[in-house]
C-alpha cells in the first residue's frame, strides 16, 4: 500500500500575486477554491472594479470571499475603505482573516461566516458589493442573493460580479429586473464581468 504524505499535503500553500498594483501574499489550503493560484475570474473582476469611473468606495462587501484575495486587494487599493468579507465555509473565513493580517489590512477588514446575507446586519449598506459567483447553484439562490444585494447597497452603489460565460444571459436578465440596468464590462472565452448600479 502506498504511503500518502499526509503532513506534506496538510501544509499551507503560499500564493504571491500582483493585484491592482500591489504585491500580496496569501496562505491557502486544499479544499478552498483555487488554492494554488489566483484564478482568472478573480483577476478580471479586480481589474474591472479598479477601472470603474469615479469609484471611490468607503464600504465594500465581498460575498463568498474564500481565502480573501478580492476583499484584501480592494482594501489595499482603496486605503480609506472598510471591507467586510463573508463566506459560508469556516475554513475560508479563517484564512481570509489570516491573510488580512499578513497583508497589513487587518484593521480595515473583517471576515465572518454568513450564508449569503444571513449574518450581515440588516441595516448595513455598502458602496460596492463584489462576488466571484459560484457556477453550480440553483437560480433561486441567485434571486435571493441579488434581491438582498439591492437592499444592502447605498444609492449609487455598484454590484460587480464575475461568472462563467454561460451565466451571462441570466445575469443580464436578473440585473435588469432587480436594478433596472446592467453592463458587461469585461469578458473572454471563459468569464464575464457584469456590473449594475442602484439608481
Amino acid at each position: 500500500m502506498p504511503i500518502i504524505p499526509l503532513e506534506e499535503l496538510k501544509e499551507d500553500k503560499t500564493i504571491k500575486a500582483k493585484l491592482l498594483g500591489n504585491v500580496l501574499e496569501f496562505k491557502t489550503t486544499l479544499g478552498l477554491f483555487c488554492p494554488e493560484e489566483i484564478d482568472e475570474g478573480t483577476r478580471m473582476l479586480l481589474e474591472a472594479v479598479g477601472q470603474i469611473e469615479g469609484s471611490n468606495p468607503t464600504s465594500i462587501l465581498d460575498i463568498g470571499c474564500g481565502y480573501g484575495p478580492i476583499g484584501i486587494a480592494l482594501a489595499k487599493h482603496f486605503p480609506k475603505v472598510r471591507v467586510d468579507m463573508i463566506d459560508k465555509d469556516f475554513v475560508a473565513v479563517d484564512y481570509a482573516n489570516k491573510n488580512s493580517k499578513i497583508n497589513n489590512v487587518g484593521g480595515s477588514t473583517k471576515s465572518f461566516l454568513s450564508n449569503g446575507f444571513s449574518h450581515v446586519d440588516k441595516d448595513k449598506k455598502y458602496d460596492l458589493i463584489v462576488s466571484n459567483l459560484p457556477a453550480k447553484v440553483n437560480k433561486e439562490f441567485f434571486w435571493i442573493l441579488f434581491g438582498e444585494t439591492f437592499e444592502h447597497l447605498n444609492e449609487g452603489g455598484v454590484f460587480a460580479v464575475v461568472a462563467i460565460g454561460q451565466l451571462e444571459p441570466m445575469l443580464k436578465k436578473s440585473f435588469e429586473a432587480v436594478f433596472g440596468n446592467c453592463e458587461v464590462v469585461k469578458k473572454n472565452k471563459l468569464y464575464s464581468v457584469v456590473i449594475t448600479r442602484k439608481v
